[in-house]
């Protein structure tokens, strides 16, 4: 998918990664781009389009497609992480609102601007996921389980939409310095060199990106020789 000219819609992009996107996006001659926050007075990156989106709220995701009908790509960036275990006394309340925002407003946004997309000559959609698609060390439990959901809905997607020639691209990486990770004494990459090899990929037709070293290295070991137990047919 080429940029230039691009009209494009990103989640949670009032800080952090989504806003390093919006910032990226507008330098590489988008013609547009919706800038979507929870509240969009917290959007005041110049050039934008501010738009009130709570990815967890239907009605606001069907109004956003309906306003943004020229929209190209769509990128489902908007996250929550909250510390903790699958056994901690409130850990089911936890997973439920993380997968509200993480999977199924991935899922909302997906199905509401498919059919925009398709309008448009396809576009792509570009979901930002994280390492901790492959592993889940109890730390941030229901964070790393939206992230595996997540990887598995933009796998399923991909499928689904090639059809109407939608891109869908993957963005997997480690820490990054943003506000989800103040609390985290770990090296971390920038937002900004994150997202320009995302979007360097995007450009390039890729399905997935690899952003940093440490994601690169998990992947890798994820196909890597291990015991396991295959049942034998009879």
């Amino acid at each position: 998918m080429k940029l230039e000219n691009s009209v494009v819609l990103i989640t949670g992009a009032n800080r952090g990664i989504g806003l390093a996107f919006a910032r990226e996006l507008l330098a590489r001659g988008a013609r547009k781009v919706y800038a979507a926050a929870r509240d969009p007075a917290s959007v005041t990156l110049p050039g934008v389009e501010a738009l009130r989106l709570d990815v967890t709220k239907p009605e606001e995701v069907a109004a956003a497609a309906q306003l943004a009908s020229d929209v190209t790509l769509v990128i489902n960036n908007a996250g929550i992480a909250q510390p903790g275990g699958f056994l901690a006394a409130d850990s089911d309340a936890v997973a439920r609102r993380i997968f509200e925002t993480n999977f199924f407003g991935v899922l909302n946004m997906s199905k509401a601007f498919a059919p925009v997309l398709k309008a448009n000559g396809g576009g792509a959609l570009l979901n930002v996921l994280s390492v901790a698609s492959w592993v889940n060390g109890g730390e941030l439990a229901a964070y790393s389980a939206s992230k595996s959901a997540a990887w598995s809905l933009t796998n399923a997607l991909r499928h689904e939409l090639a059809g109407q020639k939608t891109q869908v691209l993957g963005l997997h990486m480690a820490y990054v310095d943003t506000d989800l990770t103040r609390g985290f004494e770990v090296p971390k990459s920038s937002a900004e060199e994150i997202v320009q090899r995302a979007l360097d990929g995007l450009e390039a037709g890729a399905d997935e990106v690899l952003a940093d070293v440490l994601t690169q290295q998990v992947r890798q070991g994820l196909t890597a020789q291990r015991p396991v137990y295959l049942p034998q047919a009879h």
